[in-house]
């Protein structure tokens, strides 16, 4: 195993601003999921998205990759941006991600404390459902494709009357999904399967906030909770609007709690 290459795309570009780096949700790419939060970000943060190998704008995975690698992913893409000038030297750097990518904020608060001002952990857990079930999950779809995920995806990611509401971001989420590469997918679940950073919590500094969707049945308010509980500097919240993908179904309320936190966090 090792850290895949992931692209980065900047969503908003003014290097004069604190730097969020934002992550996605399996199945989908930042862009989408993150487009209708940019608006209420733009004026407090330069944003810089990242997605998953196979996913958007990143290459498919040749090989089977760790929570813990996907992580080292993400600092070497952000040290890249600081080579590149994107990022200016001392500008605070901010973290928000969704679900897997939400996962990836705590695993980057344990693994390279101190690299972030503030982290977001969104729709996500310290454990996400049971190594069987992801091993199942990526043999299916290595097997069979990821059109195999959209109808279950389709009724766990989004709060009821959201599809019908909001046609046009529900049908480019699904079409990500079902775009993404099925064995970098896979290797993503495999990723998740290893995944449980629950007895770590108590060790973690960096003041985190955990947000969760009040329909959420993948990582429900509790989850958001325990992590609040549990790490040194924690806070939760929860969108009354939102499942599994809280900033393309409540961008507003997701960016304002954002918002917020990093301000506050010293």
């Amino acid at each position: 195993m090792a850290a895949p290459a992931l692209t980065p795309s900047l969503l908003h570009a003014d290097s004069s601003l604190p730097t969020l780096v934002v992550g996605p949700s399996l199945g989908t790419a930042s862009l989408q999921l993150w487009g209708s939060a940019l608006p209420y970000l733009k004026n407090h943060f330069q944003v810089v998205a990242w997605d998953l190998p196979g996913h958007g704008a990143s290459a498919p995975s040749t090989e089977g990759f760790s929570m813990q690698d996907l992580a080292a992913g993400v600092l070497t893409l952000v040290d890249d941006l600081h080579t590149d000038g994107v990022i200016s030297n001392g500008s605070k750097i901010y973290y928000a991600g969704v679900s897997i990518g939400g996962a990836i904020a705590l695993q980057l608060a344990h693994d390279a404390p101190g690299r972030f001002s503030g982290l977001s952990v969104i729709c996500s857990a310290s454990k996400i459902g049971t190594p069987e079930a992801w091993n199942e999950r990526a043999a299916l779809v290595a097997e069979a494709g990821t059109p195999t995920m959209v109808v279950g995806s389709a009724q766990r990611w989004f709060a009821p009357g959201f599809i019908e509401e909001n046609p046009v971001v529900s049908t480019n989420l699904l079409h990500n999904l079902q775009d993404a590469d099925r064995f970098a997918y896979a290797h993503a679940c495999g990723a998740l399967a290893g995944f449980d950073l629950r007895e770590a919590l108590p060790k973690l500094s960096d003041p985190i906030l955990a947000i969760a969707g009040a329909h959420d049945q993948v990582c429900p308010p509790a989850d958001a909770e325990f992590i609040a509980e549990h790490v040194q500097r924690g806070d939760a919240a929860v969108v009354d609007k939102a499942a599994h993908l809280a900033p393309a179904e409540d961008p507003e309320t997701t960016a304002k709690l954002l918002v917020g936190f990093f301000a506050s966090a010293k």
